[in-house]
């Protein structure tokens, strides 16, 4: 059975980094302040597919919404085997919260006619784990959240172990499926280096067209959008034109996008400082250690 997997990825940004230049006085991050990472669990989103394409054959397309600059981790999911990437970028979809994100994406997963999904199970930017559940309810899908390990396709059913919190579980899922998945479902395959040499000149029509007005800035408009598109060509010709599309491409109602589609509303922003109070030492002793856990059993702290 050949098998259509969309893996929806995100681009997010390094979160290890924060510090205090990292915040805004709002108490929000600056994220312009930090790298732009893949987000890690997207990654082992991407392996569960390769392995399900590696087994059962079929297609692999790898899907983010973003800025132009989100080509990045698309490259990347090329590198790393996957068969297409599209970009999905409009101004008119900023501000998108999880349930017009979702919405976006089900417009893009119903234009390319998949049959199961893959999502990492949550974003560290964000960590609502709400994106894929709710994609999963618009397109229609069943649901199979919390993957800690693909166990094969048969018979149009998808077999996997999935954490529950308080132990795991086996279930069988019938196609068409979607699978949040864990990081410690697998480990992600590295970037192969004849892909490298392959994609690494791959880009957007969004990417191409900056590039030119880069480097022709005294040219009309009409000049830049002409070169733009010979080389945009020629990339499409050499199979490296990542596919771009935008809100009317996918057919979506822009009532259910950006800020007219997202009901979610910050009320307020706290910024929390965790400070100690001072430490107290005790002697690497027999005696050092009794007193020790004696003062952690009268506060509490165990026992």
């Amino acid at each position: 059975m050949s098998i259509n997997c969309v893996v929806c990825v995100k681009q997010v940004p390094d979160t290890k980094r924060i510090t205090g230049q990292a915040m805004k006085e709002d108490g929000t991050v600056n994220r312009a302040a930090l790298p732009a990472i893949f987000n890690p669990e997207d990654l082992n989103a991407l392996e569960s597919a390769l392995q399900v394409r590696d087994a059962c054959g079929g297609k692999v397309t790898v899907v983010t919404m973003g800025l132009p600059t989100a080509c990045a981790i698309l490259r990347e999911s090329l590198f790393r085997g996957a068969d297409d990437a599209v970009l999905i970028t409009d101004r008119r979809a900023a501000a998108s919260d999880t349930l017009a994100t979702s919405y976006i994406l089900s417009c893009a997963v119903n234009k390319l006619g998949a049959n199961l999904v893959f999502c990492g199970r949550q974003a560290i930017d964000g960590d609502t784990a709400q994106v894929g559940p709710q994609l999963a309810e618009k397109v229609g899908f069943n649901l199979l959240t919390y993957m800690e390990e693909f166990m094969g396709i048969s018979d149009g059913r998808l077999k996997a172990r999935r954490n529950i919190g308080s132990g795991w579980e086996v279930v069988s899922c019938k196609l068409p499926t979607l699978v949040t998945v864990m990081d410690v479902a697998n480990t992600p395959r590295p970037r192969a280096a004849k892909k490298i040499m392959k994609f690494k000149k791959a880009q957007s029509p969004a990417e191409v067209a900056k590039a030119v007005a880069d480097e022709m800035p005294q040219a009309s408009k009409d000049q830049q959008a002409l070169e733009a598109q010979k080389r945009c060509d020629a990339l499409a010709a050499a199979g490296l034109l990542i596919k771009q599309w935008n809100l009317d491409d996918i057919g979506a109602d822009l009532a259910w996008c950006g800020m007219s589609g997202s009901p979610t509303k910050v009320h307020r922003i706290q910024s929390v400082v965790l400070t100690g109070s001072g430490y107290k030492e005790f002697p690497s002793s027999q005696d050092g250690i009794s007193q020790l856990i004696g003062e952690l059993i009268e506060d509490h702290t165990i026992g």
